[in-house]
């Protein structure tokens, strides 16, 4: 998990996957992974899929001009029209500042 600051965009991306084409959603999917990371305001990302398709990703950014930066990236708009087109049967995208952090770990 990335270590966040109380000033941190938190971009929450709740998104039900279609079964359609999902080899071209992996590499979709890598793609755009490895593209945030390049970019400036990037702090880190969290992931899960379920069995059912239903995914949340947390993407988190040190404000919010890079996290609206991150959005009109080109090849990031690109993607987000393939999965309304074909990988994603709905979503739903909250943007949020990060007001209190913690971590535990089991020692």
């Amino acid at each position: 998990m990335p270590k966040l600051s109380c000033s941190t965009i938190s971009v929450i991306f709740v998104a039900q996957r279609t079964e359609l084409d999902v080899d071209g959603y992996a590499r979709a999917a890598a793609m755009m992974v490895e593209l945030a990371a390049r970019q400036e305001g990037y702090v880190g990302m969290d992931s899960v899929r379920g069995a059912d398709g239903l995914g949340i990703t947390v993407s988190y950014w040190t404000d919010e001009a890079s996290a609206k930066a991150w959005r009109d990236h080109p090849d990031h708009a690109e993607i987000r029209d393939a999965g309304r087109d074909r990988w994603y049967s709905d979503y739903s995208l909250h943007v949020a500042q990060v007001i209190r952090s913690y971590d535990w770990k089991k020692p």
